[in-house]
C-alpha cells in the first residue's frame, strides 16, 4: 500500500456565500466519510488558510528559533488535505476525484516516497 496526498491551494477555491462554504462541507465530509468506511484514509483537515499560521521556524547553531513572522512569501497557501493509504495510482485518482467534484474545486495528488512508516 502507498500513502497519497490529496490537497488544494487556498487561492484555487473561488469566492463562496456562507451557505455556499456550508454546502461545499456537507459535500467534502461525505466524501472524507466514504473514504474513512473503506479504510483508505490516514488524515484530512480543511481548515487551513493564510489566517492559522502559528509561527515559523528556523535553525540557528543547532537550535530552533520560533518567530511569529516574517512568513515566507508566496501567492499560495494550503487549505486543506487528506492523506490516503491505496494500492495504486488509480485508487489514489479515484478519491482526489471524488473530492474534486464533491467540492467543485481542483485537487493536487502526491505520492509519497519510501515506505510510509510512521
Amino acid at each position: 500500500m502507498t500513502e497519497y496526498l490529496i490537497a488544494f491551494n487556498d487561492e484555487w477555491v473561488p469566492p463562496h456565500t456562507a451557505e455556499e462554504v456550508r454546502a461545499k462541507s456537507v459535500a467534502g465530509w461525505a466524501v472524507i466519510e466514504e473514504m474513512r468506511a473503506a479504510g483508505v484514509l490516514i488524515f484530512s483537515n480543511g481548515g487551513l488558510d493564510r489566517s492559522t499560521a502559528v509561527c515559523g521556524v528556523v535553525p540557528v547553531d543547532g537550535k530552533p528559533v520560533f518567530t511569529d513572522g516574517p512568513y515566507v512569501e508566496t501567492k499560495e497557501h494550503l487549505g486543506g488535505f487528506a492523506v490516503v493509504e491505496v494500492p495504486d495510482d488509480e485508487a489514489a485518482r479515484y478519491w482526489a476525484g471524488r473530492l474534486a467534484t464533491a467540492l467543485d474545486w481542483p485537487q493536487e495528488l502526491h505520492r509519497f516516497r519510501g515506505d510510509g512508516a510512521r
